[in-house]
């Protein structure tokens, strides 16, 4: 027959077609399967396939295995191993044992893999030519243009759904769920609704993997890789597969898919499509999406990308050397002078601390004495630049507030040993000091190393002086001690005099903070 076929449109779809007389299949002169009923699929963009009714297979399979790919007009796949004599041949055949409406044509019936056979006999068949067309022409060239002048995710995902309502996809909601490398937040889930126009963006915390709602969701069962969803809503359709259907069935929807956006280091995150259009989405709309999902996804992937990056950097190396980082600062010698009180805290008695709780109990209590302290610094407008053993090096640079620098400084230092005091007294608290030392004047904030390694941290006569302030009042069993141009009338303090510091050519003026 060999017709050469052009779609009436510019578009995504799919034809099914039965084969007469019969067709068959082997593997190096093994008959596979023959059958007077096999059906060929033609889809855009791929090569025919055959489909066999099972019961016309005659190959050894496997029972099903864990792979399963997802097609938003076809179904989720799923596949067996070809057991042959000498060797198995993994994932070798496929099929969707519920399709969906738009190829009920193949539903339960099997494809084979083109590493399964050696052999295809199509009889007195032909195989019919098609010109796809341009099928994604307008999106493509929007992505490959405009969209990358959009700087935050919340903007492209906004042009993304306006772009794709423009093409005939009866949007009514669209969300990208991107799971991220951060500390505190499991991701960012942007949310599109056509009502507002607006994107809400959203970042729930790891505890998000353990709630009913999301162990009962779209989002999970794509996220660990069990393929793709869709469900028609509404009329006979039932709503009982994912909770969130029959709330969208509430909002009017009719239509619902959620499909896997693969970064390149192999993470699955979800793009989910929800229609309030009477017919919902048609195999063009999805095949549109389709087309240009590894697009989108690096789209995504750039943007989380940065916000990793800045997360990394504020969780290591805190909020403003991240920023200097990320701005371009990361050469060896890049950094600034600046005016700043350094704050050096150490926890007291830690060696004792760990043999009498042991390794794990003393990680927690060192946890909670790094987080109390972090916690406090940053509300009072400093920066922890790093925790050295069980101590904490922070930074309030003074800019044009010398005064308030200061201030800041010691107003932390004594909210941690008032805090600290207050966890002991919990239950299960533990007895937990420090000895605080704080210091003012010129140091240098920028990189320091080797070319292979290098810190960011302050370099200056203060933060020296800080740190052995911290060890003479350790020794004292003062928990704060501070160079004399710390204290102020607000305070009560014990004029220590001129002291003697280990490797500090100058007596420093000091005072003990009475707490």
């Amino acid at each position: 027959m060999n017709v050469h076929v052009k779609p009436e449109h510019d578009g995504y779809g799919i034809l099914i077609e039965a084969l007469t007389g019969t067709v068959t299949l082997r593997h190096n002169g093994m008959l596979l399967a023959r059958s007077d009923r096999a059906k060929v699929m033609y889809e855009t963009r791929l090569k025919p396939t055959i489909y066999f009714p099972p019961e016309d297979v005659s190959a050894d399979l496997s029972k099903r295995t864990e792979l399963q790919t997802f097609c938003p007009f076809k179904g989720t796949a799923i596949y067996r191993d070809l057991l042959l004599p000498d060797t198995c041949i993994k994932n070798a055949t496929w099929a969707y044992d519920s399709a969906l409406p738009e190829a009920a044509g193949i539903k339960g019936h099997i494809g084979f893999m083109p590493n399964a056979f050696t052999d295809l006999d199509l009889g007195d068949n032909e195989f019919l030519e098609r010109n796809d067309g341009n099928i994604s022409g307008p999106v493509i060239d929007w992505l490959l243009r405009e969209a990358a002048y959009l700087p935050t995710p919340e903007e492209f995902t906004a042009a993304l759904a306006v772009k794709l309502r423009e093409q005939g996809v009866f949007l009514s909601r669209m969300a990208v769920m991107v799971w991220s490398l951060h500390p505190m937040i499991a991701g960012k889930n942007f949310v599109w609704k056509k009502d507002s126009g607006e994107v809400n963006t959203y970042a729930p915390s790891y505890e998000i993997h353990d709630h009913p709602s999301y162990q009962k969701s779209p989002l999970r069962h794509v996220s660990n890789g069990m393929g793709g969803v869709r469900h028609r809503i509404g009329g006979d359709h039932p709503t009982d597969a994912f909770p969130i259907l029959e709330d969208l069935r509430k909002e009017g929807a009719t239509d619902y898919v959620a499909m896997p956006l693969r970064f390149s280091d192999g993470r699955i995150n979800v793009m989910t499509l929800t229609s309030d259009h009477p017919t919902g989405f048609s195999t063009a709309n999805l095949g549109l999406i389709f087309e240009c999902s590894a697009v989108i996804s690096r789209y995504y992937e750039v943007f989380m990308q940065r916000e990793n990056a800045q997360s990394l950097l504020e969780t290591y190396v805190g909020k403003r050397s991240g920023a200097r980082v990320l701005g371009g600062e990361i050469h060896r010698g890049d950094g600034d002078d600046i005016d700043a009180a350094i704050m050096f805290c150490d926890l007291r008695g830690s060696t004792r601390l760990e043999e009498e709780l042991g390794r794990v109990a003393y990680i927690k209590l060192l946890n909670q004495f790094f987080e109390t302290t972090s916690t406090i610094i940053h509300d009072h407008g400093g920066e922890v630049l790093k925790f050295i053993g069980d101590a904490v090096l922070a930074v309030f640079p003074a800019g044009d507030t010398p005064v308030e620098a200061r201030k800041q400084a010691l107003n932390s230092a004594q909210a941690i040993v008032a805090k600290l005091k207050e966890i002991a007294k919990e239950e299960g608290g533990h007895h937990c000091e420090c000895a605080i030392g704080i210091a003012y004047g010129g140091v240098t904030y920028g990189n320091v190393g080797s070319q292979e390694r290098l810190d960011f941290t302050v370099i200056g006569q203060a933060a020296n002086i800080a740190a052995r302030l911290g060890d003479y009042g350790k020794a004292l069993g003062h928990p704060i001690v501070v160079s004399g141009d710390i204290v102020n009338d607000a305070v009560k303090s014990k004029h220590l005099g001129a002291v003697n510091l280990h490797n500090v050519s100058q007596p420093v003026e000091s005072h003990a903070i009475l707490t």
